[in-house]
């Protein structure tokens, strides 16, 4: 089975690394990934299960290529003609695999997301197969542009239940309710760093997208500085800052550094390295709780069955904790509903008292959630 994995913004974001290994992992096939950053890639070794390809040709303003899609612009009105040779390593490969799978999870979440129309647009001509894989979509989105795109799709994988109802209800019948791969990603165990004590560590994760998304300035660092206050003072638990995502222009190590910084002289306080997705599992599995503001940072912990609180903004969270526990009144906090200093120790606190019963659910449930997953392998054999 060939399948070519597109588009991939590369693995500076733990959890775009997550999604390919899982996709790997699960379907064993004969997998190309076109990525953005392949130089990320490469950096946490995704080039040694995968073909790791760039996405885009390179086009110098003086090339014929260049000329020729001024021309066809200006002459014929194709105002696409500059993206298909841009994009044209992935338009070919098309021609070759068996299935396209479009992932990154929530890439139809931040506004129209007009590269993949275009993209697929192509694919389809030439007669490929695209898959949507693994995926969040705000219900309100579904319309336009995008429903029509949608429409394309040989077979949707909606990753948590408020999308997949909203597909369906939108007419799309081709899609299916399976859990994010990343629920069966491989975690690999290093050494603990100093201050971090197995099974009684709190992980907390932050990131700038959270921060820029509150509705009220400084309430979501400033709640994060009282749990940590509150965690050192009231309990006996360490603290570790877990970076998910890197990207210089949206990277979870600044704020985390700016409350490392506030508390590292308490000796209770420390921060992981960036490292793998599989190796920031690992640390993510041996916390006694996580509190986490990226999704795949939850799904590390919920995979693991870490007690977790997701400081959510999207689709994404709520729909997984609804799945995972029936409801995500307790499970998510959304950052735009921070107004108090207190909200996410209050939440905390919730956590603590009900930790007991959230293990004894996640022995219970969690096998046959994850289970799930092995019916996208059949799936994709049966298709071909």
């Amino acid at each position: 089975m060939k399948l070519v994995l597109y588009p991939h913004g590369g693995s500076g974001n733990h959890g775009c690394e997550a999604i390919v290994r899982s996709t790997c992992k699960i379907t064993q096939a004969d997998i190309t990934l076109f990525s953005a950053s392949p130089e990320e890639d490469k950096k946490v070794g995704l080039d040694a299960i995968c073909n790791v390809k760039l996405d885009h040709y390179p086009i110098s303003r003086f090339s014929l290529q260049y000329l020729k899609a001024v021309f066809q612009a200006k002459v014929y009105g194709d105002q696409t003609a500059y993206d298909r040779i841009h994009f044209s390593p992935v338009l070919t490969a098309a021609k070759t695999a068996d299935y396209m799978l479009s992932i990154g999870g929530d890439n139809y979440c931040y506004g129209v997301p007009t590269f993949i129309y275009l993209v697929n647009k192509e694919i389809r001509k030439k007669g490929g197969k695209t898959i949507l894989w693994g995926c969040s979509v705000e219900p309100e989105s579904i319309k336009g542009g995008m429903l029509e795109d949608l429409q394309g799709y040989t077979h949707i994988i909606a990753r948590e239940s408020i999308t997949y109802e909203a597909m369906v209800k939108n007419g799309l019948k081709q899609t299916m309710l399976i859990p994010d791969l990343a629920f069966q990603l491989n975690r690999i165990d290093l050494p603990l760093p100093k201050n971090f004590i197995e099974g009684n560590t709190v992980g907390i994760n932050v990131s700038p997208m959270i921060i820029g998304l509150e509705s009220n300035q400084g309430v979501t660092l400033q709640n994060y500085i009282e749990l940590i206050n509150y965690i050192i003072n009231q309990t006996d638990m360490q603290v570790a800052l877990i970076p998910h995502v890197v990207w210089s222009h949206n990277d979870d190590r600044i704020p985390l550094n700016i409350l490392y910084d506030r508390f590292k002289d308490t000796g209770r306080i420390c921060m992981i390295d960036d490292h793998t997705a599989e190796e920031l599992k690992g640390y993510i599995a041996r916390c006694r709780f996580m509190i986490a503001a990226r999704t795949h940072a939850s799904i590390a912990a919920y995979s693991t069955q870490v007690p977790t609180l997701v400081i959510g903004y999207s689709v994404k969270a709520r729909g997984i904790a609804r799945d995972l526990f029936g409801n995500e009144e307790h499970y998510v906090l959304p950052v735009q509903s921070l107004q108090k200093e207190d909200e996410l120790v209050q939440r905390f606190q919730w956590l603590q008292a009900h930790e007991k019963e959230i293990r004894q659910h996640y022995q219970a449930f969690m096998p046959q959630y994850i289970g799930k997953l092995n019916e996208l392998k059949t799936k994709l054999n049966e298709l071909l």
